[in-house]
């Protein structure tokens, strides 16, 4: 331990909290948010009762909960671009950014996972309220706007919160893009100071008490959903 040079770590908290921290709070908080849009509407299409539109949600679902993240990463960081170029009609491809195309591939592949958790969500309402609220006139995506996801946001909180903890852990994987999340800004500095224990050990600590503080969130959530029942 006397070799460890932890000083490396006090000099670089600037950069690795204001540079990588942030990237990564804020691909997580975005991405988690139209993620979470995205797979509601994917979860209602899928428990329509419009069979082309179930069986579209369903297979863009099961797509890609079957493939590896990090493939997904390499294949949107290449294809968006030449997506965008096409569907614009410039003949080129865009110049998209590494965070713009980063957003959209933890945006589309975490809706997948999002879009079953609302799924057992709104099929945890009693079906009673759902008809209900057909009694009262409402339609389809009234009665679930303003009766189902409200209900159904509330009962499955601690598990979207579950899933938001493994999507901030995995948008580490963006350092294989030389984007500068948090492991990525402690691997640029470990490397320039040729220090890779002191700041992998760092790393480590920041995103275990940061997963294990909203881990804890996650089982208060859990008792208070079952004191509500």
């Amino acid at each position: 331990m006397n070799s460890f040079d932890f000083d490396v770590i006090e000099r670089s908290l600037g950069y690795l909290f204001r540079d990588g921290m942030v990237f990564t709070l804020k691909l997580t908080i975005l991405s988690t948010t139209m993620g979470l849009t995205l797979g509601t509407l994917l979860a209602m299409c899928r428990l329509s009762g419009i069979k082309p539109l179930a069986s579209a949600a369903g297979a863009y679902v099961n797509f890609l909960r079957a493939l590896p993240l990090i493939l997904v990463i390499f294949w949107f960081y290449f294809l968006v671009p030449y997506i965008g170029g096409w569907l614009t009609g410039q003949g080129r491809p865009l110049n998209v950014g590494g965070f713009t195309s980063a957003l959209i591939t933890f945006t589309l592949f975490e809706a997948a996972y999002f879009c079953e958790i609302m799924r057992a969500g709104i099929q945890s309402i009693p079906r009673g309220q759902v008809a209900a609220g057909y009694a009262l006139g409402l339609n389809y995506w009234q009665m679930m706007a303003n009766v189902v996801l409200p209900q159904a946001l509330r009962n499955m909180a601690p598990i979207l919160l579950t899933q938001t903890i493994v999507l901030f852990q995995d948008t580490s994987l963006v350092y294989v893009l030389s984007l500068t999340d948090f492991l990525g800004a402690g691997i640029n500095v470990a490397q320039r100071d040729n220090r890779l224990v002191e700041m992998y050990i760092f790393v480590a600590a920041v995103y275990f008490v940061m997963s294990y503080a909203a881990s804890q969130l996650v089982k208060y959530l859990q008792r208070r959903n079952t004191m509500a029942a």
